[in-house]
């Protein structure tokens, strides 16, 4: 009964911990990485733009976030870093070679082009383009393991309790 308790409460402080650090490592993806392709999106300047795109681009190559996939079974299209991040390159290089002699349309069409490279339209708002699982890439399976790991020792201990009051 006894060790049935402390596996538990250990499998419930280890979930309790992953969920905390997968929302921390959220939380500073965003503040180092998407909310500055979030503002490039939103920019009404090249200037800006190109600003947070150089941001972004920065932050992926500091953390060789340049190739890979963040799924664990198999791989699919929209978890492609290496696409994720030429496609972010191309369109900050797009920026950066805009001429300061551009009219108001051509500033307008680069930074409509780039908004649509940047956001994905969903039918209630709008979400920056990023693939699944950036946040704690390439320990991805580290994670889903973590996880798997803690709910099953939570299922198991709680099912050795119920078995017992039967």
């Amino acid at each position: 009964m006894k060790m049935r308790g402390i596996l538990f409460f250990t499998g419930i402080a280890l979930f309790v911990a992953w969920m905390v650090t997968r929302i921390v490592m959220g939380v500073q993806l965003d503040q180092q990485f998407t909310g500055h392709l979030k503002r490039a999106a939103d920019a009404n300047q090249i200037e800006l733009a190109e600003r947070e795109m150089n941001t972004a681009v920065s932050y992926l190559e500091r953390n060789n976030l340049t190739t890979g996939y963040t799924s664990i079974m198999w791989q699919t299209p929209d978890e492609d870093i290496e696409f994720f991040y030429k496609n972010l390159k191309g369109s900050y290089d797009e920026l950066a070679s805009t001429p300061d002699t551009a009219s108001n349309l051509e500033v307008s069409n680069q930074l409509i082009k780039l908004r649509e490279t940047l956001l994905d339209h969903g039918k209630e708002s709008d979400s920056v383009t990023c693939p699944d699982g950036l946040s704690v890439y390439p320990a991805n399976t580290l994670f889903m393991l973590w996880g798997l790991s803690s709910l099953l020792l939570i299922a198991f201990s709680a099912l050795s309790f119920i078995i017992e009051e039967l």
